[in-house]
């Protein structure tokens, strides 16, 4: 399996964008962790909290109301733009504490939160024009997998990171990811406009509101409907310490080696996601997998000793690149236009459901563990269930789904 992805990075228009967002998100690990240990230092726990919420809040907000902003970013040449915007972002951020306290560190974290909500649903919406239709599955495959080896090893340099240079430093070696990444976006992008100026020209993007795509393909709204309400549910993870000592009497070890048990099945479960193939009916599938994911939540507070704990977690572990991969395979067979809007309303729902849940799941699940789990896995199966049965009624004719025309060059 791991031969599909070794297979796209031979290709050089793959292999340039796939490193270049390694490295970003593994400099977005570096950010993330940096910030919040500022914020921590200076403030306390108040103002990581108001870290996460600046970050959030231009997502929820730029997809809901920020349409036409989205479609005048939708090309890679315009993406290299923005990832420029956030060097000075990224870097100014430890200045601006130091100047201006909490109030310009929050309004920078913003800034940097709207470039954010530009870029992840643009990128994603333009990742499937690199790759012939068949690849698409394998590409968000191989995202994934950055993604999940980056919040593995992010954390773990950082640590040792600071051990040797000021923590200011992090912040300057996100800023040169983001150069990285432009300079490469700039350059993929020089090609695609090369390509298109000698062929047919892309149409103008549509004018597509959210109410009408649902509508049109309510399938699809059930699938994101169904993200919203697990990733919400999944917040109760947050209290597996107190879980574990509520339970078993273990501490930070036994957290740590659930931990490295869901670490393993989910990098076991993306060589898998990315390359097995998916049912016709994407929407049903996907709303199964929460399903079964909020049952093995369930099953996590109901373990009886830490072996059974552990097996539950792999296997957690496991169906989370599912949840990613068969959805952004889903989203990529539509046509550029709607694909980037049903991305940004992904996005939208799930930074939505991820910041209200971080507001109270944790600190409820914390004093009754069990119950958390219970309630939060529970939730998640009778959500997914009726999403499942829901996307299987709107597609028992057959999944209405317009194919896309390839825009950009491919080698």
């Amino acid at each position: 399996m791991i031969l599909g992805y070794v297979r796209l990075l031979r290709r050089r228009r793959v292999l340039a964008l796939w490193g270049a967002q390694a490295l970003s998100v593994f400099g977005d690990r570096l950010y993330a962790m940096a910030i919040m240990w500022l914020a921590w230092e200076k403030s306390g726990a108040a103002a990581m909290g108001l870290v996460a919420v600046a970050e959030s809040v231009p997502y929820i907000v730029m997809g809901t109301v920020g349409r036409r902003i989205m479609d005048r970013f939708s090309s890679l040449r315009a993406l290299a733009a923005v990832d420029a915007s956030r060097i000075a972002l990224v870097a100014l951020l430890p200045v601006a504490w130091g100047v201006f306290g909490t109030p310009g560190m929050l309004v920078l974290a913003a800034a940097v939160g709207v470039a954010g909500a530009v870029f992840d649903p643009n990128l994603g919406a333009l990742v499937p024009d690199l790759v012939r239709r068949e690849e698409v599955q394998a590409v968000f495959g191989l995202l994934d997998l950055t993604g999940r080896i980056a919040r593995i090893a992010g954390p773990g340099a950082a640590g040792l990171l600071l051990a040797v240079m000021p923590q200011s430093a992090l912040f300057w070696l996100d800023a040169s990811t983001f150069a990285v990444s432009a300079a490469v976006l700039a350059r993929l992008g020089r090609g695609a406009h090369k390509a298109t100026a000698t062929g047919k020209r892309p149409a103008a993007p549509e004018s597509l509101g959210a109410r009408l795509l649902l509508r049109s393909h309510s399938a699809t709204g059930a699938a994101i409907g169904v993200h919203g309400a697990g990733i919400f549910a999944q917040a109760v993870a947050l209290a597996l310490p107190a879980l574990l000592a509520a339970r078993f009497g273990a501490g930070a070890g036994a957290y740590g080696l659930v931990l490295a048990m869901t670490g393993a099945g989910a990098l076991a479960g993306n060589l898998t996601a990315g390359h097995i193939k998916l049912p016709t009916r994407l929407p049903v599938a996907y709303c199964a997998v929460w399903a079964v994911s909020g049952l093995l939540l369930a099953l996590t507070g109901l373990a009886g000793n830490l072996p059974v704990l552990l097996a539950v977690s792999a296997a957690s572990g496991f169906l989370s690149p599912f949840c990613g991969v068969t959805l952004q395979t889903h989203l990529a067979g539509f046509p550029p236009a709607p694909r980037r809007r049903l991305m940004s309303l992904d996005l939208t729902v799930i930074r939505t459901a991820g910041t209200a849940s971080m507001l109270v799941v944790p600190a409820v699940a914390a004093s009754s563990p069990t119950t958390g789990f219970l309630a939060g896995g529970l939730g998640t199966v009778a959500v997914a269930a009726a999403g499942a049965a829901a996307a299987w009624w709107w597609t028992r004719d057959g999944l209405r789904v317009p194919q896309p025309e390839p825009e950009l060059s491919r080698d």
